[in-house]
């Protein structure tokens, strides 16, 4: 059982740690909307600020409700992550890493939330004129480990969880 939450909580620390050193360089090295040209016509680094959540929803919605709302939802999405960590099996590691990495991603960004009321992105992809929404180290983790836990949700169960039911 302590093996299972080491696999969780360290994945998540070093997210955290990431997340947190990136974001405090961009605040200190960039202006606000400054774009630092990375690889031509696909990569910047660009500093902007997400008021709402994933691709800016609730970005319209007023401080008052909106910071304490997320913070809320993230809050009750942390909390049926690790009792799904719970539920795991320690023998399942990809699955129980990919929990660290969405538990590291989620803290990192409701750190930036809880001090800023706003969440500080910075990639940019795009190509040409087309951009993907500016994301961050903590969006990066949270989208890797919510890839892994479907494409193992995909696979399927393992043959010695299903022999046991």
């Amino acid at each position: 059982m302590r093996g299972k939450w080491s696999l969780v909580l360290a994945p998540a620390l070093i997210v955290v740690i990431l997340d947190q050193i990136t974001k405090a360089l961009v605040l200190e090295r960039m202006t606000l909307h400054e774009s630092i040209p990375v690889i031509d016509g696909f990569f910047a680094l660009t500093y902007v600020r997400n008021t709402g959540a994933a691709f800016g929803i609730f970005a319209g919605r007023s401080p008052a409700f909106r910071v304490p709302a997320l913070l809320a939802v993230a809050a009750l999405a942390l909390g049926v992550l690790l009792w799904f960590v719970r539920t795991v099996p320690c023998e399942r590691r990809a699955v129980i890493a990919a929990c660290g990495g969405v538990l590291g991603g989620a803290i990192g960004n409701m750190v930036d939330r809880a001090a800023y009321g706003e969440v500080i992105d910075f990639l940019d992809v795009y190509v040409g004129a087309y951009h993907w929404p500016a994301f961050n180290v903590a969006d990066t983790a949270i989208t890797i480990g919510v890839l892994v836990l479907c494409l193992d949700a995909l696979r399927g169960a393992p043959a010695a969880e299903r022999s046991a039911v």
